[in-house]
């Protein structure tokens, strides 16, 4: 079994190895709960078609790649301060696998402090949540007590739960290979150098300013 998250309510969830070998590059992004299938079907069974009835409540999953991103700008202008110091990182790839980004921003008492991101042409979502990750780290003294948030809850886990695992074993899984072992074995030295950073996990796209501003970040390459 290998560990995705998904994109909707970051929680991880596992597909069998089979099912990843008859797609080459296939890299799930909904959970069983968020699939875009269900929510099709739950809509259609509800009669949420046009002209359904039965006042009943639709659920539409936002596709990541669909439609315009804001420039960090306009994430600004359109969203509060939460009041909340940090780091805030993300990354995105469309389509995915295909040219994606990734960015981090680094927050104290509302105003930006830092903020750092890039473009690949041909990488995969995963590797640039990663990837936001180690430069997020890169730009943070080794000293600093700060909180990363990623809304990458699969980079949070590896982070915080499997990576000691790993490295103890030598860089081994009963599972079979570890995904993006690179980025993983960067990022891991990296958190070893800096002990008082603390990896935090944030729900995406609900309106928080500056999990929306690594988002557009993560996005500029689309617009440059």
């Amino acid at each position: 079994m290998t560990s995705f998250s998904c994109k909707v309510c970051g929680t991880a969830f596992e597909v069998p190895q089979t099912a990843l070998d008859k797609y080459p590059g296939w890299e799930p992004k909904y959970c069983r709960e968020h699939s875009p299938k269900k929510s099709a079907a739950a809509s259609k069974k509800s009669g949420g078609g046009r002209g359904g009835g039965g006042g009943a409540r639709r659920t539409r999953v936002k596709k990541m790649d669909e439609g315009p991103r804001l420039t960090t700008s306009e994430v600004l202008a359109q969203y509060a301060d939460p009041g909340q110091d940090g780091v805030f990182t993300d990354g995105s790839c469309t389509p995915n696998p295909g040219p994606g980004g990734w960015g981090a921003v680094w927050v104290e008492g509302g105003e930006v402090r830092a903020e750092l991101c890039g473009h690949e042409p041909d990488t995969t979502n995963n590797r640039m949540e990663l990837k936001a990750l180690v430069e997020a780290y890169r730009m943070l003294p080794d000293d600093v007590d700060v909180t990363v948030h990623s809304d990458s809850n699969l980079c949070v886990q590896t982070v915080n739960q499997w990576a000691p695992g790993w490295a103890a074993r030598g860089w081994k899984r009963k599972s079979g290979p570890i995904a993006n072992l690179d980025l993983v074995q960067e990022l891991w030295a990296l958190v070893q150098e800096r002990p008082r950073i603390r990896l935090q996990w944030i729900e995406a796209h609900t309106g928080h300013r500056w999990n929306e501003y690594a988002d557009a970040l993560a996005a500029s390459w689309m617009r440059d």
